[in-house]
């Protein structure tokens, strides 16, 4: 230790000087520094009044998220230089540097930071509701107009673009919307020509072709049936008027008794109505039954024992007419043959109009087999134009579907924008006015001649072990014994004249005098210069 001490000694001056020399160099250097005020303001992002989830914004990118897009409009090269030269920034830097020097300088002491507010995190990221906007400069009234002036720019400029952006898309929307129209009037006027071309013949239109051809079938079978019955009945009324001939030209030929031939008129009237029934009967079943089923085979059977009974009948009276002598006396009108022949007309008037109504079913048999036939055809020609409608429909659909979403948003931008110009949408407000700082944020003199200090005597150490080292003469006896490792006899002082030692003196003193007052006096002088240019 007493080595160390001993070196101190032997070089104070080493250590002193660096390290008075460092503190009057900090001393300088903080005082000199220009000092750099920073004001700031914070504006806070205020909400829609209406809710988002009834009316959707325009505007592509929230406020929140367009923080560094406000940075870089502020620190855009023409913005920065209209605050240059209106408020004569950097009046010492202009003529000596470049301009894009001074404005990148100036780019760095803007300063934007979102401030993380208390809403609820989206999608786990912390959302923000307000930011920090400040500004250095060595000018603490020139640095709150610039932060003034920045905020007014934001406020103003977030407010005019929002309400031009809402109306660019809202403008958008109503142009996409009438050429969506246009192009759906033109697919309409497609289709609606297409179906008045196949009308009838649509893919849509096959089963209702089909049922229609169904009931068609169903009428044609019904009228069908109809001609059948009417033609049946037609049959009857025919076969009752032969009956009625053949009886009145029985009477008029046969001279018999009254009582006798009413007899057998009576019996063949009964055998002709019940032959009637029987092919009545026998009609029915073949239309229901087939001719080899039992009861249709027993029922021709009953109709030709019937008929065979009237033959024989018939004939009976065909032999005893020829038979018995004939009178050539004409043949009186009777009642009976007056009443014959009214009837024969009345059943000659029903098959009359049994014929028209067989024509008239004849005609509505044909109408329906004209019908089913288009109808058949349209079935027939639906897959040849299936592929050309479905593509229409197709179009139709997706045009439909574009127009209906684009009328949507068309309707909700409108009412976004209205939102907009009537300022009710999301804007700024400035929460905090910037603000005028009372003491500089930079340079921190005291840190700074701490500093300065502490290197100054750290380099005078480091001169001081340099020279220590580099000195090979012996110091002391304790040196002289550890060099030589021989016992000590005596020393011999150094002899100096008392003049040579005062003449060392004085000049040690007046170096060292003369260094502190200059350093005295820088130091006073820029202190004074600092408090001369604050004043």
């Amino acid at each position: 230790m007493q080595d160390y001490v001993d070196v101190v000694r032997r070089h104070r001056s080493w250590i002193v000087g660096p390290a008075f020399a460092g503190l009057v160099i900090a001393v300088v250097v903080a005082f000199m520094w220009p000092d750099t005020y920073v004001s700031d303001a914070t504006i806070r992002i205020v909400p829609p009044q209406v809710p988002e989830r009834l009316i959707p914004t325009n505007v592509n990118m929230q406020v929140g998220q367009r923080v560094a897009s406000f940075y870089q409009d502020v620190t855009s090269r023409d913005n920065l230089q209209n605050l240059i030269n209106t408020m004569a920034l950097y009046p010492r830097k202009k003529g000596r540097e470049p301009l894009e020097d001074i404005m990148e300088e100036m780019r760095r002491a803007i300063d934007m930071a979102p401030l993380t507010g208390l809403r609820e995190p989206v999608d786990g990221r912390a959302t923000t509701t307000a930011f920090r906007v400040s500004f250095s400069y060595e000018n603490k009234y020139k640095a709150q107009e610039v932060v003034r002036q920045i905020v007014t720019s934001l406020v103003n400029r977030t407010t005019q673009t929002r309400s031009t952006q809402s109306t660019q898309t809202s403008d958008f929307l109503i142009d996409k919307l009438g050429a969506a129209q246009k192009d759906l009037n033109e697919i309409e006027d497609r289709v609606e020509r297409y179906k008045k071309a196949f009308s009838g013949k649509l893919p849509t239109q096959l089963d209702s072709n089909l049922a229609q051809l169904r009931t068609l079938e169903t009428q044609l079978a019904a009228a069908t049936s109809a001609i059948s019955r009417t033609q049946t009945d037609k049959l009857l009324i025919e076969n009752q008027i032969s009956v009625l001939k053949d009886r009145l030209q029985t009477i008029a030929n046969t001279p018999a008794s009254p009582l006798e031939t009413a007899a057998k008129n009576a019996r063949i009237s009964q055998l002709e109505g019940d032959i009637l029934a029987s092919e009545a009967r026998l009609s029915i079943l073949r239309r229901q039954l087939k001719d080899t089923h039992p009861g249709v085979q027993s029922e021709v059977a009953r109709l030709e024992g019937l008929q065979q009974s009237k033959q024989r009948m018939l004939d009976e009276d065909d032999k005893k007419a020829a038979a018995a002598p004939q009178k050539k006396a004409p043949v009186a009108q009777t009642r009976e043959q007056s009443d014959l022949e009214g009837e024969i007309q009345r059943y000659q008037a029903l098959a009359e109009a049994k014929n028209k109504e067989i024509e008239q079913l004849a005609q509505e048999q044909s109408r329906i087999t004209r019908q089913q036939d288009a109808y058949k055809d349209r079935i027939e020609a639906i897959p040849g134009s299936e592929r050309e409608y479905m593509q229409l429909t197709r179009d139709y659909d997706l045009k439909k579907q574009l127009y209906d979403e684009l009328s949507v948003k068309s309707s909700a931008s409108s009412m976004a924008t209205e939102l907009e110009n009537k300022a009710q949408g999301e804007l700024l407000e400035v929460l905090e006015q910037a603000s005028l700082p009372q003491t500089p944020t930079d340079p921190k003199r005291w840190v700074w001649i701490s500093v300065g200090s502490l290197l100054g005597l750290v380099a005078g150490l480091c001169l001081a072990g340099i020279r220590e080292m580099k000195d090979t003469s012996l110091k002391n006896l304790k040196d002289v014994k550890a060099y030589t490792g021989l016992p000590v006899l005596g020393s011999v002082p150094l002899v100096q004249s008392d003049f040579e030692v005062q003449r060392r003196r004085r000049m040690a003193w007046l170096g060292w005098s003369t260094s502190c007052i200059v350093g005295f006096l820088l130091m006073l002088g820029s202190v004074y210069f600092y408090y001369k240019k604050g004043s």
